[in-house]
This record gives structure tokens, C-alpha cells and sequence, in this order.
């Protein structure tokens, strides 16, 4: 679960607002329904019982968004990772939208060039976008998005790609899903960067980042010093929860995180 809350937050913190929590409404069409996240986004109902036990404690206190940013940190600590300071006041976004998602989520399908410009539209750098893809040391990817990769690519381990077929058919089992991290994939450390060395990146762009390109010296640094990827990762994760959050007297703090007041 500490996965899922993790890749929550990331999905929501192109904006740090919680509009990913949101439930479709007859105005608008939220983003558990794109791409990206249909059928993917877990933990929903985790961040319900959050919810419910603070608003019991000091209602109308604590955002959404707020709870998203420090279950994600939690949730990376549990699961072995590094800590970090979170910076608190976020508030709730009143609506949320598909297209936004769909257009903002980096896709896994990206080559580098295109996830450095995604990321750069962000104000990231590209070290910080590899440090932030070591996220896929935990969680999982459906079939649909690596399929290409396991059957078509060549710059993939040959023993890793079988291995990974059985669970992913050529031609069916979209919604199959297997771990973006081959070997731990329960813990947070740096092994996604040493799959990557090994050409057993499960997504297209995860092995993009480790191809002979711009930024293979970084993810050689990372699969060899776990220490250095906890302290960039760290880093870049306050740099991600300071991503246009509302503040102030904008947006709202949501009774249900699911839904606008």
C-alpha cells in the first residue's frame, strides 16, 4: 500500500492540489479516469480513513492534499526509504480534469528527450527526473504499457523480457501488472538504478534513462551509492510538494476528500 500512496501523490503533485482524489461529477471529468490512472491508482480508500479520523479530531483543519504529501513520505520510510521535511498549508482544489492528467503525466512510452522536456516544463531538471524515477523501485505497471518493450526492444535482458511475457501476452491481459522493480520490489532503495544497468528497466521510459544518453552517469551513481539517491530523492520530493499548491483563501479544505464541499 505505502506504493500506491506514494504514486498517488506523484500523480496529484503535477499540481499538489488533490484533484486526483476526486470522483467524477456532471461538471467535469476527473483524473482517476485517464490513462495514466485508470485501474492503476490504488489507495483511495486509505486516504478516505485519514480523512474521516481527522475531520473526527479537527475538522476542517487538514486538506486533502496535505494528507497526500505526508503519506507519501511515511509511506516511503515504511517501505525502508529516506525521510524528509514536509511543508504543510496545502489546500483542496474544487474541480479536477482528464485532459490535464493526461496531458501532464509524463507518459511511459516517452524517450528521454521527451521526458527531460516534461519534466523541464515542470522546473526539473534532468538529474531531478531521474532522481524521481527511482519511485518505480516500489509499485507496479500495467501490461498495456510495456508490452512494446518485452517484445520489440532490444537494449532488454533476455532472461528478465521471458520472464516478464508469462504475466503479459502479445496480444492480450492489458490490465496485467508486474513490478516495476524486478528485484525489491516491496522496498524503497536503489535497486531500480542497477536493473536499468542490467537492461531490466520494465518501461520504455524507465530504461530510456540508462541508453547511452545524457543521463547514464546519473543512474550509474545511484545503483552504486543508495546514499546519494536517498538524499537527491529527498530533496527533489520537497522540491515536487511545492508545485503550485493552493494556499491562502484559495480552493478549499475538502469535508470528503473524494468530492468539493
Amino acid at each position: 500500500m505505502g506504493a500506491s500512496l506514494l504514486r498517488l501523490h506523484f500523480h496529484d503533485c503535477f499540481g499538489c492540489d488533490a484533484s486526483v482524489l476526486l470522483d467524477d461529477t456532471s461538471s467535469f471529468t476527473g483524473e482517476k479516469s485517464a490513462g495514466a490512472n485508470v485501474n492503476s491508482l490504488r489507495g483511495f480508500d486509505v486516504i478516505d480513513d485519514i480523512k474521516s479520523q481527522l475531520e473526527t479530531a479537527c475538522p476542517g483543519t487538514v486538506s486533502c492534499a496535505d494528507i497526500l504529501a505526508v503519506a507519501a513520505r511515511d509511506s516511503v520510510v515504511a517501505l525502508g526509504g529516506p525521510s524528509w521535511t514536509v511543508g504543510l498549508g496545502r489546500r483542496d482544489s474544487t474541480t479536477a480534469s482528464k485532459d490535464a492528467a493526461t496531458n501532464d503525466i509524463p507518459s511511459p512510452l516517452m524517450d528521454l528527450s521527451d521526458l527531460i522536456t516534461s519534466f523541464s516544463n515542470k522546473g526539473f531538471t534532468a538529474q531531478e527526473m531521474v532522481v524521481l524515477s527511482g519511485a518505480h523501485t516500489t509499485g507496479q505497471a500495467k501490461c498495456q504499457f510495456f508490452r512494446g518493450r518485452i517484445y520489440n526492444e532490444t537494449n532488454i535482458d533476455s532472461d528478465f523480457a521471458t520472464s516478464v511475457k508469462s504475466n503479459c501476452p502479445s496480444t492480450d491481459g492489458d490490465s496485467n501488472l508486474s513490478p516495476l522493480d524486478v528485484t525489491t520490489n516491496v522496498l524503497f532503495d536503489n535497486a531500480y538504478f542497477k536493473n536499468l544497468v542490467n537492461n531490466k528497466g520494465l518501461l520504455h521510459s524507465d530504461q530510456q534513462l540508462f541508453s547511452g544518453g545524457s543521463t547514464d552517469s546519473q543512474v550509474t551513481t545511484y545503483s552504486t551509492s543508495s546514499s546519494t539517491f536517498y538524499a537527491d530523492f529527498a530533496s527533489a520530493m520537497v522540491k515536487m510538494g511545492n508545485l503550485s499548491p493552493l494556499t491562502g483563501s484559495s480552493g478549499q479544505i475538502r469535508t470528503n476528500c473524494r468530492s468539493v464541499n
